[in-house]
């Protein structure tokens, strides 16, 4: 298998990917990703990078998505809490949070339309990745079922991400 382009990955990302800590730096990245906090290399190259630097192995490959599917989960869970707890106002004035109000508005239909669906449909797509985290917990559901929903879809968004890239897909998507 030829390498990654690794060039959005920052070098002391790399060298951390690449050491003992592999796997609780992915555990902490994962979770900043879930709780849409990470800034500094796009989501779609976390589990690429991962197997690339810690290795493509099948126990190494499942372990990297069981870790990546926890982190993500345990964000999504914190984010939902949090705006559960703090309200849409909060939300929106915080600079990290990538949503204006319209696209709130955007999102709010689609939950209102799919309900619990749309949280796993939405895990599994890279532009709205997670981002129906916030109605849903601005609304009525149940955490354990938001939970279980976060995590359907973002075993779904790793599985595809390592199948791409061990199967030959990481040309289309790196180059």
């Amino acid at each position: 298998m030829g390498p990654l382009q690794l060039d959005g990955l920052p070098t002391w990302l790399e060298s951390l990917f690449a050491s003992e800590l592999a796997f609780v730096v992915l555990f902490g990245i994962c979770i900043l990703e879930g709780a849409m906090m990470l800034r500094f290399m796009p989501s779609e190259l976390v589990v690429p990078s991962a197997i690339t630097l810690i290795g493509s192995s099948i126990p190494e490959v499942m372990t990297i998505v069981v870790i990546a599917v926890v982190g993500t989960t345990i964000g999504q869970a914190v984010l939902f809490y949090l705006v559960r707890r703090a309200g849409r106002e909060y939300v929106i004035r915080k600079r990290w949070f990538p949503l204006t109000e319209s696209r709130l508005e955007r999102f709010d239909g689609w939950f209102d339309r799919w309900g619990g669906v749309a949280v796993a449909g939405s895990n599994t797509l890279l532009v709205v990745r997670g981002l129906l985290t916030v109605p849903a917990g601005l609304s009525e559901m149940d955490g354990r079922s938001f939970v279980a929903l976060s995590a359907i879809g973002s075993l779904s968004f790793q599985s595809i991400l390592a199948g791409l890239y061990l199967f030959g897909g990481y040309l289309l998507l790196f180059g």
